[in-house]
């Protein structure tokens, strides 16, 4: 109460951050006239001269007036767009490192330019990051006219394109790409045996578009580079012939002489979890299977990997379904991106869980995969100098952006107010019901001519609406991850007068939906279907699409604008304000209302009980909607329900990532050093020195008598490492101490490392420890990986004995962390000594042959992508592969000794 009348007399933080601003605003207006004069030259001339001045001292912060009324300048003229003054207000909460929260129409493509401009005049690089190939590639070219007048490069990086033409885009003044490209990029930059084959700079500045579904809807998971194992894929069609024979079961309460007075029974061969979309054997299940697979003990550790495959089995047949979840088409199972609807070709699920659909679904099934690198989007974007974000809703998780990454959401107010009135939510008993009140609305908007988009969940229900519209005749675009091709088209139409558009959450963003319909996407469309057509007949049609479209422009805002209709309601608040915000751009009218039943997922499984009971207390009938308050009320507590438990599983993630990340900065940072030659020589007398230690503090006991220190191990350890017959004199031996074995070991071992040098020369022998030292961090690394994977998987279990997981997770790793710097520094030391070159410099040649690539499978956000072709990232061989001098022999038992 007294807050809100405190809101009321000095307004909220939100008004007090953007009244703040204003004053520059007025100051960069101050600017319009003075530089609208300029020459298109004296314009360009403008970026040179802020390169100059911030050269000199003067800060980003100083030029913004001069630079934003430039940049505004050059969008007249270049792109026909002024930008407006809450543009200008969201330019300058982008160049402060915030999240600038735009609504729908609002131009967040045009406002990035401006903080783009006058990030990329420090020549440290800005990339601004979308969402898919499609917004990047639209986008630089869109904006690139406005960067190029002022005399600034713009690069593009998206899937498929070589690591030259990747180097030159990353080295563009503004660079615009997917986050998963940048993320990739960083992995396999990080994985090469050369820096002149990076292809990123350092991370400066970072826009990121749509920032909310990348930050928190693609951080649940990490992006993961991965290399085919040799595993058998039999076990996958065993185990899936073997699913369909056991029974769904149920999770029953029954009285028992507990504190509760109730305990938990287990009917069925296995239980499924809709929350946690999880499956488990019942005991009854385990016996079943154990019989079915001839098995004595399912949970025998033998027999540790048939559980794992058999539960993720259960879990494709149970949770995963068909044109819901993912796709099967030209026999390849395909995952469709539960946020936006899109398709995601080369994408997997991990952990075989993409394998056990593949069985089901009857099609190819591919190997397993090992990691070879991984980093989480938060950590990722967290490397950024300077981080900023855009988006339509991001109010919603400004907790998550703060704690998360820092960043701050400010709310910018709308250029022109917002029309569109959001009606409430009509619920009904049953889906059949619903979908029977959405056709009679459809109709009844048809009837009228107001352009309908109706948004639904999955590619099922969209099919499904589409198949009930046909038989009541009325005519409608479906858009979903089958149609994608046809998506820009789709859009272009949505606006026209009468158009009924079915669509799944892919029409949530990225493309404004214009009322009466955009000429420019219809005159494309038209020029793909005619592609002999001259200038003029373009030039002529798109005239003729311009007219058409202002028409109807005027028509449809007359019956009231875009309607949108909801279908159901998304697990998170966002996803269905984004569907709303499809409606109401720039002061246009529109409207959006949501039909529910009690039978849509999120009321089934989060929130039905309490919303049925109300229903029936108000006896709705069947066939009968009710519209509640406390209906809505009960809805949105699912939803933050959801929302909660989604950010307990990314707040999960990183906690355990930032541990890894520790670690992966220490590696990455060795092996750019490395590669750098910076103090290769003086790192491998390092390593040296710190083996002595080891073996002195292993084997030479403190207060004992060096006879009775185990001579033969130390002989035998001193000569593995360093191929070396200890040499003691024997009037030492009497008064020997671990300081004076200490001296007289470094003495001797430096002194054989001096031969090496003699015996190979400065140049070839610094050529071989970089060689050997980048080898066995990246094979030694990718087992740490499998090591912390398998960690990961049973830390849960401590807490069981009363420990809390997350700490013993951060003293294991440590401890494994540990164990890999003193395998790396062993194997190093040891190659040195040991390794023998013919003189014909064969194998030199070989050595740099390891790098030679093999297959890599890039998985994103929980799913494996797999290359198109044979990565350009290198490869070292590994401790089971033929050895490089072509002996023959596994390279383990050969130079890898």
């Amino acid at each position: 109460m007294f807050s809100s009348i405190i809101k009321k007399f000095i307004g909220s933080k939100n008004d007090r951050e953007i009244k703040k601003m204003w004053p520059v605003v007025e100051k960069i207006n101050g600017l319009e006239s003075a530089i609208s004069k300029l020459s298109d030259d004296q314009l360009k001339a403008k970026t040179s001269e802020f390169k100059e001045r911030h050269a000199k001292g003067e800060s980003l912060d100083s030029l913004l007036p001069e630079a934003f009324a430039v940049c505004r300048e050059a969008g007249i003229r270049t792109l026909g767009m002024r930008h407006f003054d809450v543009q200008l207000i969201g330019g300058m909460v982008l160049h402060s490192g915030k999240i600038a929260e735009m609504k729908t129409g609002e131009g967040k493509t045009l406002v990035a330019t401006l903080p783009a401009y006058l990030n990329a005049i420090s020549g440290k690089g800005v990339h601004v990051v979308t969402v898919n190939d499609y917004l990047a590639k639209r986008d630089s070219e869109w904006m690139g006219r406005l960067y190029g007048f002022l005399g600034l490069t713009v690069g593009i990086i998206v899937h498929g394109i070589e690591d030259e033409q990747r180097r030159e885009n990353y080295a563009a003044d503004i660079t615009y790409g997917t986050n998963n490209e940048f993320g990739f990029d960083y992995l396999r930059d990080n994985m090469k045996f050369a820096l002149e084959d990076y292809v990123q700079r350092g991370f400066n500045y970072a826009i990121v578009d749509e920032v909310d579904s990348i930050l928190i809807d693609e951080a649940r998971t990490p992006l993961i580079i991965s290399g085919p194992t040799e595993d058998s894929t039999d076990k996958y069609y065993v185990i899936d012939r073997i699913i369909p024979k056991l029974e769904k079961g149920a999770v029953l309460e029954v009285e028992a002489n507990t504190l509760s007075g109730k305990r938990k029974q287990y009917t069925g061969d296995f239980t499924i979890d809709e929350k946690a979309k999880s499956a488990n054997l019942t005991e009854q299940g385990v016996l079943k299977v154990e019989k079915l697979l001839k098995i004595d003990n399912l949970y025998d550790p033998r027999n540790i990997e048939i559980l794992h495959h058999v539960n993720q089995a259960l879990r494709a047949h149970a949770m995963y379904k068909i044109d819901v979840d993912y796709v099967v088409r030209d026999g390849e199972v395909m995952i469709v991106d539960e946020f936006t609807g899109r398709l995601m070709p080369g994408r997997r699920w991990s952990d075989g869980l993409h394998q056990a659909i593949e069985a089901k679904e009857g099609v190819k099934i591919e190997n397993e995969n090992q990691t070879l690198a991984t980093i989480t989007f938060q950590n990722y974007f967290r490397m950024y100098g300077k981080l900023s974000g855009m988006t339509g809703t991001a109010d919603t998780e400004a907790e998550e952006f703060h704690k998360i990454y820092k960043l701050t959401v400010t709310v910018i107010p709308t250029n022109r107010p917002l029309l569109r009135p959001d009606y409430p939510d009509v619920i009904y008993k049953t889906e059949m019901e619903k979908f029977k009140a959405v056709i009679e609305d459809i109709k009844g908007h048809y009837a009228a001519g107001q352009p309908c988009l109706v948004g639904t969940i999955s590619i099922e229900k969209s099919e499904t609406l589409s198949e009930l519209l046909k038989r009541q005749g009325v005519p409608h675009h479906v858009l979903n991850a089958k149609q994608h091709e046809r998506e820009a088209e789709i859009v272009a139409q949505a606006g026209r007068k009468g158009a009924i558009t079915i669509a799944t959450n892919m029409a949530g963003r990225g493309t404004d939906i214009v009322l009466g319909g955009n000429p420019d996407a219809l005159a494309k469309q038209w020029l793909r279907a005619n592609p002999d057509a001259t200038d003029e007949q373009y030039q002529e049609v798109f005239k003729r699409f311009e007219l058409e479209c202002a028409a109807e422009h005027v028509e449809v805002i007359k019956l009231g604008g875009l309607h949108i209709l909801g279908t159901e309601r998304h697990e998170s608040r966002r996803i269905d304000n984004q569907l709303r915000g499809r409606s109401g751009r720039q002061g246009d009218p529109g409207s959006s209302k949501f039909f529910l039943s009690l039978e849509d997922d999120l009321l089934r499984i989060f929130g039905s009980e309490r919303v049925a009971k109300i229903m029936d207390l108000l006896k709705i009938e069947e066939g009968e909607a009710i519209t509640h308050g406390m209906i809505t009320k009960s809805i949105e507590n699912a939803q933050k329900k959801v929302e909660a438990h989604n950010f307990d599983i990314r707040k999960h993630l990183i906690e355990y990532d930032d541990v890894m990340n520790k670690q992966r900065e220490v590696i990455y940072t060795q092996r750019r050093e490395i590669l750098a030659g910076l103090d290769i020589r003086e790192s491998f007398v390092e390593m040296l020195d710190e083996t002595i230690e080891d073996i002195v503090s292993t084997y030479a006991i403190e207060k004992s008598p060096a006879h009775e220190w185990d001579w033969d191990a130390i002989s035998e350890i001193i000569y593995k490492c360093f191929n070396l017959q200890l040499d003691l004199p024997q009037e030492l031996l009497s008064r020997l101490v671990p300081s004076n074995f200490r001296d007289t070991l470094k003495e001797q071992a430096h002194a054989a490392f001096k031969a090496r040098v003699e015996e190979f020369g400065d140049e070839l022998l610094d050529y071989l420890i970089k060689r050997i030292m980048l080898q066995a961090i990246d094979t030694h690394w990718k087992d740490h990986l499998l090591n912390i994977d398998h960690l990961k998987e049973g830390i849960g279990l401590r807490g069981y004995g009363q420990k809390d997981p997350k700490q013993e997770y951060k003293k294991e790793a440590y401890n494994l962390f540990m164990e890999l710097i003193i395998r790396i520094r062993e194997e190093v030391v040891e190659r040195i000594f040991w390794v023998q070159l013919d003189r014909s410099g064969e194998e030199v040649e070989e050595l740099e042959e390891e790098q030679r690539s093999r297959k890599l499978v890039y998985n994103l956000a929980g799913s494996d992508e797999r290359a198109n072709e044979p990565a350009k990232s290198q490869k070292v061989a590994g401790r089971n592969d033929p050895c490089p001098c072509g002996s023959g022999k596994k390279f383990k038992k050969c130079c890898g000794k």
